[in-house]
């Protein structure tokens, strides 16, 4: 993670971040995302948490999502944050992995909300954001690189996420978690494999997990080459997973996400 963000997260002349970490010479950037990384894990309370997600496709590391909440019990809302490194960027991975972590949010904590944000200048990161349902939720002023920039706000409702989500995903090992995310383990409620909503199948289907394995692989139809996504944290794995496959076939393309990021993008 930290040497993918040494290559290059996006063009110099931008700023997808109002906190411009990638500025940083290439060897103190790669620095800062692993110190990043176990500020995050040090500070984690149930009320205040950010688990950072790294992303892989085909075992190469390409980028991270995190997931972010305070006061999740009562507000039972999540916001968002990605980066992708340059050369793994435009072939889709944005969307699939905000997908993915949509539906650990909506599904896996029954979340009422998820928010993000961009700036103007970042069109790919407003693109995906409408496929999955975003609407506006007004701005913000910020000050970066010394100057005043409009970070433009996106929420997403359950309905909303609902009308739009179109990836088969299967989530084991939650409930163990659920304390330190601030809410009540549903052992007994939430089954391993829980799968997202389906109009033809009212009632989600366990799938089977076998211990060792990164994933539950779940296929979704699409003609697409084979490709699959996992968001995993090093310290979570055990404890906490989402696969996502997006075409038939072998396991060949299996994506992984642990690593810092702020706003959705580039």
């Amino acid at each position: 993670m930290a040497d993918l963000a040494a290559e290059g997260v996006h063009d110099p002349d931008r700023m997808p971040f109002s906190v411009p970490w990638t500025d940083l010479p290439p060897r103190e950037r790669a620095r800062s995302v692993v110190q990043h990384h176990w500020l995050r894990l040090g500070n984690w309370t149930p009320d205040n948490w950010a688990l950072n997600l790294a992303v892989f496709e085909h075992g190469q590391i390409v980028g991270q999502q995190t997931i972010a909440a305070r006061n999740y019990a009562t507000l039972c809302e999540v916001n968002t944050g990605s980066w992708i490194g340059l050369r793994h960027q435009g072939r889709g991975i944005g969307t699939e992995m905000r997908a993915a972590v949509l539906h650990l949010a909506f599904v896996g904590l029954e979340a009422a909300e998820a928010t993000s944000g961009a700036f103007a200048d970042n069109p790919s990161s407003f693109r995906v954001s409408s496929k999955l349902g975003y609407e506006p939720d007004g701005i913000e002023h910020l000050t970066v690189r010394g100057q005043v920039t409009v970070m433009r706000r996106l929420r997403l409702s359950r309905a909303r996420w609902e009308e739009h989500q179109q990836a088969s995903v299967a989530i084991n090992g939650l409930s163990a978690c659920l304390p330190l995310l601030g809410l009540t383990d549903k052992t007994n409620e939430l089954p391993d494999g829980l799968q997202s909503p389906n109009p033809q199948q009212p009632h989600p289907t366990p799938q089977p997990h076998h211990p060792g394995t990164s994933a539950t692989r779940c296929h979704t139809g699409s003609a697409r080459a084979p490709r699959c996504s996992v968001l995993r944290d090093g310290g979570w794995n055990r404890c906490c997973r989402t696969g996502r496959r997006s075409g038939p076939g072998s396991p060949s393309g299996w994506r992984t996400a642990a690593g810092a990021a702020t706003s959705d993008g580039p």
